[in-house]
């Protein structure tokens, strides 16, 4: 089978155990003049003159000390007893599996750190866990913030495959270098630096000894390392678990291909001959239905169809490249009032933008809005970079009863002052006259205006997030190995 047609089995596989939901433009693309299809593989693919699949390729590079001990063999019988999984598991890696592993002999690190992802997300990019961890090396905000993930309202690096990949080899580098040990760094990915050091700190103290396997840690971070071993050893040899690979060609599976101005994803995804859910697939870090060039200035896209989409783009002359774009709101205003201003439903803005029930949009939110004569410029590079969505609690006015009581030498005039209403409204309020003598611990009704929080209001959020470099902190509990979209991995908070 040469690579082409396997390329293409593997594609077809992986959509059929993966659902995306595409995204909907305001209107209908103009027509686009009749595109180029994918060349023949000898035209766009060159010639590789070692042969070997890329499982061989990591196979050679494992660098890491067997870890030795029962848990790893929980695990091995734990996936041996799901072949299905596994095969789902490693056909969805094969879009990003070498990358990783050329990022790894660029770096000089050890190969088994490819297969990371396997027990982070199931090579999943999408993969968002309870704890609010995404990508396929499950990065938490903070954490993502950083290692200079940009996480805005219109893209979340943590799931970009080149960006978060250079993250986690810069942390898990970071990491040996702080320990001096595979074992240590990859417990203190899971559980967090200062949790290992201390428990190193713990242990020297009554003169234990400072190993993975001596560490008192969590259930999750002592399961860790063995999933990854048990991971590795069935790569190292599959025929022992009944295990049949999905064969990967040691070629790049993707190319990174330059854009300037903003492009809907149906659009490039036609230009290129692909669905929008294979372009989804590379390009995970983009949530919403328009990329915007001045904060993306380069999209991957299969190895093949490279090519394809610039012959396309250089003939696209008639119709939009982008059906959206951003307006910033100057104030703290209601749906309705935003809606009114753009010329859109107060339906369609809150679908686009992701706007909860009875909640007002904050002044500097940045909106995604149909790109019309009176919003035609692509987006500037300061919102592309910083544009974030913020929402408060929706208020209203209501008018509340109180009791209040007479003191001595009250007066109407007097008491009416003391609680901001008029004279005219206490007496009628309360069946009396203006004029009226008062008793000292006489208890009158007073009736005010008061703004509360819409009823069912959740607390203020935002989907941007402040470019600040916080301390990394300790993460939540990972969830049990059978989840396939495992919690977020202690590294996440630190």
């Amino acid at each position: 089978m040469n690579f082409r047609h396997l390329l293409v089995a593997c594609s077809v596989v992986w959509l059929a155990g993966c659902a995306t939901s595409p995204t909907t433009t305001p209107s209908d693309l103009a027509p686009l003049k009749p595109l180029t299809k994918a060349a023949p593989l000898s035209s766009t693919v060159v010639s590789l003159e070692n042969t070997e699949d890329l499982w061989s390729r990591i196979r050679k590079g494992f660098a890491i000390p067997d870890l030795e001990h029962e848990l790893v063999q929980e695990q091995e019988q734990w996936y041996g007893n799901r072949p299905d999984y596994i095969e789902r598991m490693t056909t969805r890696s094969s879009k990003y599996l070498y990358h990783i592993v050329a990022e790894l002999e660029e770096r000089n690190m050890p190969t088994e750190l490819a297969l990371l992802p396997y027990i982070e997300s199931a090579f999943n990019p999408q993969a968002v866990s309870s704890a609010k961890a995404a990508g396929m090396w499950q990065f938490m905000p903070a954490t993502g913030t950083y290692f200079d993930l940009t996480q805005n309202a219109f893209r979340d690096d943590r799931r970009d495959v080149l960006a978060s990949t250079r993250a986690a080899l810069d942390y898990l580098e970071k990491l040996h270098r702080m320990f001096g040990d595979w074992h240590l760094a990859l417990a203190a990915y899971n559980w967090g630096e200062g949790s290992v050091g201390r428990a190193m700190k713990r242990n020297e103290r009554t003169g234990q000894g400072t190993s993975y396997t001596e560490l008192s840690m969590p259930t999750e971070t002592r399961h860790y390392v063995p999933k990854l071993q048990a991971v590795k050893n069935i790569i190292a040899n599959p025929e022992k678990f009944n295990i049949e690979l999905p064969p990967i060609d040691n070629h790049p599976y993707f190319q990174v291909v330059d854009i300037k101005r903003d492009m809907d994803v149906e659009l490039v995804a036609r230009l290129a001959d692909i669905r929008a859910s294979d372009f989804r697939a590379l390009n995970p870090s983009f949530s919403r239905p328009t990329i915007f060039a001045a904060g993306t200035t380069q999209i991957l896209l299969p190895w093949d169809n490279a090519k394809v989409f610039k012959r396309n783009l250089e003939a696209h002359n008639d119709g939009q490249y982008a059906s959206w774009t951003v307006w910033v709101a100057s104030n703290t205003m209601t749906v309705a009032s935003a809606a009114q201003r753009i010329g859109m439903s107060e339906s369609d803005l809150r679908s686009i933008n992701n706007i909860p029930p009875r909640m007002m949009i904050k002044a500097g939110s940045a909106l995604m809005v149909p790109r019309t004569s009176q919003h035609l410029n692509d987006v500037a590079t300061h919102i592309a970079d910083n544009g974030r969505i913020a929402f408060a609690p929706e208020v209203t006015s209501v008018t509340r009863r109180t009791p209040v009581k007479v003191l001595r030498g009250d007066s109407m005039g007097k008491l009416a002052s003391r609680h901001g209403v008029s004279v005219a409204n206490l007496a009628r309020w309360n069946d009396i006259k203006p004029n009226a003598k008062l008793r000292t611990g006489q208890s009158l009704d007073v009736y005010k205006t008061v703004r509360v929080v819409a009823s069912g209001a959740s607390p203020q959020r935002s989907n941007g997030t402040k470019n600040s470099r916080p301390t990394i902190t300790k993460k939540a509990a990972a969830p049990k190995v059978a989840q396939k979209r495992k919690a977020a991995p202690t590294k996440k908070q630190r």
